[in-house]
């Protein structure tokens, strides 16, 4: 059923064709008001066009009432059924005032009729029956239909102003961080360097002056980041009074989810080797957050945390088997954070599902580009 509905002209091409089988055989059964063969000629001409009723419904339309009013089709079922179908389709595809061409063609017809003196009182209820009925019925779908489609577009909207929001937020947070661990190595670096030219002496005069320029230059530096310290701070959330985490606290972060009841299993493959910080806080960051959804989307499901040192990169993963695939999140929006944080580093992030079963977070981080 699925399929069909995407092969629209598909089901009408077959809707025709039946329409036009039964026009035969109201030929060939004596049904029809004019000659037989002139019906089972004319007919198929005028039936055809619903093929594409859904395309050009007014071409459908006029054909089929051309066809009724041509052969005069008292007793033939058919052309009255395609006048239903097409008028119904009008109602249905078009918008404007061409779709009110449906019921001023009944009324033309009509008042044909009673100018003619043809017409009696039972073929007003024919044409409301055959004409207004399955026009006003498709209007009212295509109003379902319209309205449907814009609680979908106000949701897609409202989906990406949330996301849009969502990585605003994952990007400020990431940038706080990343802020603290600048302001240590700028301040590592000035204390380093005074303390390097206060050993100098007097003979090093020019060595001096220019190690005096560096610590100018940082503490320059540190008076700007400070300044960024409060343009990121602008939204009222605390400072952080810890230093920022890394992958010497996983054994931690392990210990306080197993505490929570998750089975979970920590494996390393390869030589630790020490990573810039701030992809060792993504690294940790990322297991956090996964692990985290874990805890608020799969339940008791057993978990593996596996990290793999490379020559050039690290590997993150960590993999679940609960009830499948989901978009849970850390602090409102974990996938987000962790997509940020592999993007910033110029990694790969792989996230989804195995066989329905599960859910799966692996990242790639490279390491050696980002210290040197």
């Amino acid at each position: 059923m699925e399929a069909l509905t995407k092969r629209p002209l598909l089901v009408d091409s077959v809707i025709a064709a039946v329409f036009v089988a039964a026009a035969e055989l109201e030929a060939a059964m004596g049904l029809a008001t004019r000659e037989p063969w002139l019906h089972a000629l004319l007919a198929p001409l005028f039936l055809s066009p619903l093929a594409v009723r859904r395309r050009v419904p007014l071409l459908a339309f006029a054909t089929a009432v051309t066809g009724l009013v041509v052969l005069d089709a008292d007793a033939a079922l058919s052309l009255f059924g395609a006048v239903v179908l097409a008028s119904y389709s009008v109602g249905a595809a078009v918008a404007g005032r061409r779709a009110y061409l449906v019921p001023a063609t009944a009324a033309a017809l009509f008042t044909g009729l009673a100018v003619g003196g043809e017409a009696v009182p039972s073929d007003f209820v024919a044409f409301v029956l055959f004409f207004g009925g399955p026009w006003w019925v498709g209007r009212l779908v295509r109003q379902r239909v319209l309205q449907a489609d814009e609680v979908v577009r106000l949701a897609d909207r409202e989906r990406e102003r949330e996301t849009a929001s969502a990585v605003e937020e994952e990007r400020a947070r990431i940038a706080r961080e990343l802020h603290d661990i600048v302001s240590h190595s700028i301040s590592v670096i000035s204390v380093q360097t005074q303390a390097v030219r206060r050993r100098l002496g007097p003979e090093n005069e020019r060595e001096s002056d220019d190690l005096r320029a560096v610590e100018t230059a940082a503490r320059q530096a540190m008076a700007e980041m400070r300044r960024l310290f409060g343009v990121l701070r602008a939204d009222g959330s605390p400072p952080e009074l810890t230093p920022q985490p890394g992958l010497a606290q996983l054994d931690r972060l392990v210990a306080q989810v197993r505490g929570s009841g998750l089975p979970l299993e920590l494996e390393v493959e390869g030589a630790s080797v020490p990573l810039p910080p701030g992809v060792d806080l993504a690294a940790y960051r990322i297991v956090q957050e996964a692990l985290t959804n874990v805890v608020r989307h799969a339940g008791a499901a057993r978990t593996r945390v596996r990290l793999r040192y490379g020559d050039s990169e690290l590997e993150l993963t960590v993999e679940d088997d609960g009830p499948g695939a989901h978009d849970g999140t850390a602090g409102g929006h974990g996938l987000v954070g962790m997509r940020e944080r592999v993007a910033l580093y110029g990694g790969v992030l792989e996230t989804g599902s195995a066989n329905g079963r599960g859910f799966r977070v692996h990242a790639r981080l490279p390491f050696r580009e980002a210290s040197t």
